[in-house]
C-alpha cells in the first residue's frame, strides 16, 4: 500500500486548471503550485474554489476523487469517475445489511472501538493531569466508558446499540475540557459536541477534523471495493455515506488528540477563530492551513496495529480497516476488529 497524497485547498477564490499532466493551483492567476496527478489520491476544497472542465474530466478518470465542502468542513458535493470494485463483494455487502444479526455485530465492534480509543485518551490525561482532582474525574469518566463496554454484549438492537454509543460520547465530552491546558480552558470550553454550525472553539476544530477524517475513511472503504453509503451502525439515508461514518467512529479520538495539542502547544489561538452572528464559530483561513498541515503530518506518524502485529503510517490505517471489513464481509469466521490504539 502506498500513502498517496490529498490535497487539501483551503484559501479562498482559487482556480485549479489542468496542465499537462500536472495540477496547476492558481490565486488571483499567479501561480503558486504544481502537483504532478499521479501523485494524488483525492483534492479536497474548502469554500469557494473555481476548477476548470478538462481537469474535472481528467480526475474522474485518473480515479482521483474530488470533494468540496463549504468552510467549515461540512460535506457539499463529490465528483468520482466509474465505480469500481469486486460487485460480488458489494452484493455481500447488500445481503449482510439485510441480516439483523450480522449488522448488529459489525455495528457493536464500531462502537467498542470508539468507546475503547476515547477511554485511552481520557486515561492518558488522567496520567498526565497535574492536578489529584482533575486526575480522579477523568479516571471516573473513563471507568464510565468501561461500563459502557460491558453493557455492548447485551444490547439486543440497534437502537440500544445507539443509546449506549451516545451516553458514552455524553460521558467523555464531559471530560475532554480537563485535557485542555489550564490557561486555554477559557477560550476553547466546549459543552458538548456541537455542530452545523460548532457553537464554540473546540468544536469548530473537531468538525474540520472530522471532515477530512470522513473522507479518508471513504476513499479507503471505495479503494478496498466497499459502498461508503450501505452500512450498518448508521441508518441508510439518500446521500448518507453511511459506512464511512461507521469506519471513521474509531477514529474519532484521534481527531480529538490532534485538537488537544494544536491548542495545548499554542499553535492555534482564540484569534485563530471567527465568531459569527447566530453562535457559529469558524477557522480563520490561516488556521485551517495550520489544521491541514497538521493532519498530513500526524497520518504519516508510525502506529502498531495490533491485528497486523507490525507498525504503519496512521494514515493507511483506514485502508488496512476497509479490507479487514471486506474480510468480514465475505467471511462468517472473520469479525471485524475494530482499529485500537495502543
Amino acid at each position: 500500500m502506498q500513502l498517496l497524497n490529498t490535497l487539501y485547498v483551503t484559501t479562498a477564490d482559487t482556480y485549479l486548471r489542468l496542465d499537462n499532466d500536472t495540477l496547476r493551483v492558481e490565486v488571483e492567476k499567479e501561480t503558486k503550485l504544481r502537483v504532478p496527478l499521479h501523485h494524488l489520491s483525492a483534492v479536497v476544497c474548502f469554500g469557494h474554489t473555481g476548477l476548470s472542465a478538462p481537469l474535472m474530466h481528467r480526475l474522474a478518470e485518473d480515479g482521483i476523487a474530488l470533494v468540496l465542502l463549504d468552510d467549515n468542513g461540512r460535506f457539499k458535493a463529490r465528483l468520482e469517475g466509474a465505480v469500481s470494485g469486486n460487485v460480488l463483494l458489494r452484493q455481500a455487502q447488500f445481503a449482510r445489511v439485510a441480516d439483523p444479526v450480522f449488522t448488529l455485530d459489525m455495528a457493536r465492534a464500531c462502537v467498542a472501538g470508539k468507546i475503547k480509543n476515547t477511554r485511552q485518551v481520557l486515561q492518558r490525561g488522567a496520567r498526565e493531569a497535574k492536578v489529584d482532582d482533575e486526575a480522579k474525574t477523568l479516571t471516573r469518566v473513563a471507568d464510565d466508558l468501561a461500563a459502557s463496554l460491558r453493557a455492548l454484549p447485551d444490547a439486543t438492537s440497534l437502537d440500544v446499540l445507539r443509546g449506549i454509543e451516545g451516553e458514552a460520547a455524553r460521558q467523555y465530552f464531559s471530560g475532554l475540557n480537563l485535557l485542555v491546558r489550564p490557561d486555554q480552558r477559557s477560550a476553547f470550553a466546549m459543552d458538548g459536541r456541537t455542530r452545523r454550525p460548532p457553537r464554540d472553539r473546540f468544536n469548530a476544530m473537531l468538525s474540520f477534523l472530522y471532515a477530512m477524517w470522513m473522507n479518508d475513511c471513504r476513499s479507503a472503504l471505495e479503494a478496498a471495493g466497499l459502498d461508503p453509503q450501505v452500512g450498518f451502525l448508521h441508518a441508510l439515508r439518500p446521500g448518507r455515506a453511511a459506512l464511512a461514518l461507521d469506519l471513521m467512529e474509531e477514529f474519532r479520538p484521534w481527531a480529538d488528540r490532534l485538537a488537544l495539542t494544536l491548542i495545548n502547544r499554542g499553535q492555534l489561538e482564540a484569534d485563530d477563530f471567527v465568531l459569527r452572528e447566530g453562535g457559529g464559530v469558524s477557522l480563520e483561513p490561516d488556521a485551517r492551513k495550520a489544521v491541514v498541515v497538521a493532519y498530513q503530518e500526524r497520518k504519516r506518524d508510525e502506529v502498531n496495529h495490533p491485528l497486523l502485529a507490525q507498525s504503519v503510517p496512521l494514515g493507511l490505517v483506514p485502508l488496512v480497516q476497509a479490507r479487514l471489513m471486506a474480510r468480514a464481509l465475505r467471511d462468517d469466521g472473520a469479525p471485524y476488529v475494530p482499529f485500537v490504539a495502543r
